[in-house]
């Protein structure tokens, strides 16, 4: 089998999905194998839906990265075409510096800002819902009230950023660093049980929704 046949597998698709397919089937299944939803005490299972989930990013993000190439080439003008001036031929780099920025409510749900730069930027009230952040860097962005509704943070830098009162239930923070971050106020639960993915994070000096610092 080769590694495109597994990633699709891995996913649950058959060879040729969509993007929006593979986006879709990513969702689900990091909702059915969310280690939250598992009894904490059965470590297997835990283990089990910490191997799914490394799985599953590992697919989505070889297929996303592999169509999205595709698309690109596939939409490219051809050789007789005239070619745009250069003030509109360069697209935004997939890496671009958005440090500072503001996106105070703006609606980003749904897009994919992994890798990406936001230090400091303000996103207060911003919808994040469902959006893929993998290993973005948020430190001492502004994300009060911000909704991250299973948005996916893995690997995130977090440090002393502002989540005061912000959403996050359903939110995969999985080995993110939150030192220093304020979180008061934030949402992380429902009733006793707690809703947001924290394998391997760094919580040190992080201010927690009750208010206390996090040791």
């Amino acid at each position: 089998m080769s590694d495109l046949e597994r990633y699709y597998r891995v996913l649950e698709l058959e060879p040729g999905a969509t993007l929006d397919e593979v986006n879709q089937a990513y969702k689900d299944l990091v909702f059915v194998w969310h280690p939250d939803r598992i009894p904490k005490e059965n470590l297997r299972l835990q283990q089990k839906a910490q191997d799914k989930l490394k799985a599953i990013n590992e697919a989505r993000e070889k297929l996303r990265s592999l169509k999205t190439k595709h698309q690109n080439t596939h939409n490219s003008p051809p050789p007789q075409q005239e070619k745009p001036s250069p003030t509109t031929q360069k697209p935004p780099k997939q890496n671009s510096d958005l440090s500072g920025k503001d996106y105070s409510r703006a609606n980003l749900s749904n897009k994919d800002l992994s890798g990406r730069n936001l230090s400091y930027a303000n996103l207060s009230g911003a919808n994040l819902s469902d959006t893929f952040m993998h290993k973005v860097n948020l430190r001492g962005a502004n994300l009060s009230e911000a909704n991250l509704f299973r948005a996916n943070l893995l690997l995130a830098d977090l440090r002393e950023a502002n989540l005061r009162a912000a959403n996050l239930i359903g939110a995969d923070l999985s080995g993110a660093d939150l030192r220093g971050a304020d979180l008061t106020g934030a949402r992380i639960r429902s009733g006793e049980r707690l809703l947001v993915k924290l394998v391997g994070t760094n919580l040190a000096g992080a201010i927690m929704p009750d208010g206390a610092i996090y040791q």
